[in-house]
């Protein structure tokens, strides 16, 4: 697990809150220096004007007399030329990581559901400002960046500052793909569907969690009553608009006794949805105050799991399968096994390390290792 905010270990005139992208090159042109930070390395020269000069700890480097400085601390090894930094008032937070496809601007605290499973308990704040901070570090983004998330707590809760964010990002990153992460109800509303699809980017997808076929089980479970009928009502009005649309289903004990109907039901009125993925649970936020109303064993859900994604493929509609080990899920589940968690939450527990499947497998949420997982994982001895 990456950790990609904390505290400087020293510092010296700080200059408010920037946003900064690091450079290695000493000898950048003068012009450039001052948008950047540069990851100070033994036997530099160090030239004057950069907007921040940073090290990590365990190297003795010198400091410029002139111009703010930092250190940080040796968790942020992996800090290399372009990624994007936050500074502000003593702390760095990692924004942006130009080696990693699992990049993600988290546009706001705020959420109209309360999802017994929220990785991300939501807060009611004033949080508009991290808005603004996703559009300027849009502007910094390289345009050869591959993929890019948008999530939350709810991020169509901005209304049309979510429409501005993506027309910037349109003309920004035209050929970047975009994910979405939403809960569906705003756009429920045909006009705010209407704006959205009007936006026409090439290449945006938005994922949409339905949790349940019977509309009471789907509420309880985001704890908001109506939220059923108005998540299926802004799926409708996205297809309607040809929008790309993900259904995504988080597997746990209260979803898993329904999971085949579930299918059935998506196959039968939902037949249009461009994928449907099918997760593990994340055992963080709001999880685990509810770990026992919500954890199962995924080895006790393999054939429920097997036959939701028989159901969903029979009828044409593409199945992928988020957040397991490899070794949890049956061998007729593989060809739509997808190695998902993102690389800076994600670990393999020490019964991973003689597998000789580690390559293809998405291991486990560092959440995960830290509270449960299965006890019936195993290491592969051969690759058939």
């Amino acid at each position: 697990m990456l950790t990609l905010s904390g505290r400087v270990i020293r510092h010296s005139g700080h200059p408010g809150q920037k946003l900064l992208r690091l450079s290695s090159a000493p000898d950048l042109p003068a012009v450039l220096r001052s948008q950047h930070a540069l990851l100070v390395e033994a036997g530099q020269q160090l030239q004057d004007g950069f907007g921040y000069y940073l090290t990590v700890a365990g190297s003795q480097l010198p400091m410029p007399e002139r111009g703010p400085w930092a250190q940080v601390g040796e968790e942020f090894f992996y800090l290399r030329a372009g990624d994007i930094i936050r500074i502000s008032d003593g702390h760095i937070r990692t924004l942006f990581r130009a080696n990693s496809r699992h990049n993600a601007l988290f546009l706001t605290e705020r959420c109209d559901n309360y999802c017994l499973m929220c990785s991300q308990p939501p807060k009611d704040v004033d949080d508009l400002w991290m808005l603004e901070q996703a559009k300027d570090l849009v502007r910094m983004l390289p345009q050869w960046a591959s993929a890019l998330g948008i999530t939350g707590g709810e991020p169509t809760l901005h209304g049309d500052g979510l429409i501005e964010l993506l027309s910037l990002i349109k003309s920004r990153l035209p050929h970047t793909s975009i994910h979405i992460l939403s809960n569906g109800r705003r756009f429920s509303d045909p006009a705010f569907a209407q704006s959205y699809a009007a936006v026409k980017h090439p290449n945006l997808m938005v994922g949409i969690p339905v949790y349940a076929d019977d509309p009471a089980l789907h509420d309880y479970i985001v704890q908001a009553k109506g939220a059923f009928d108005e998540t299926i009502r802004g799926i409708l009005n996205l297809k309607q608009r040809n929008q790309r649309v993900e259904i995504r289903v988080v597997l746990h004990k209260l979803t898993i006794g329904r999971l085949h109907y579930l299918a059935e039901f998506i196959a039968r009125n939902l037949l249009f949805v461009d994928q449907v993925a099918l997760m593990g649970l994340e055992i963080t936020g709001f999880t685990r105050a509810n770990l026992d109303k919500l954890w199962i064993d995924p080895a006790d859900y393999k054939d429920q799991l097997s036959r939701a994604v028989e159901v969903l493929t029979s009828y044409g509609i593409r199945a992928l399968v988020y957040n397991h080990p490899l070794c949890l899920v049956n061998p007729d589940v593989e060809p739509h096994y997808v190695k998902s968690i993102s690389d800076w939450k994600n670990e393999y527990a020490a019964e991973c390390a003689p597998c000789v499947r580690r390559s293809e497998c998405g291991g486990f949420f560092s959440s995960g290792i830290a509270h449960r997982y299965s006890p019936s994982i195993r290491a592969f001895a051969s690759i058939n």
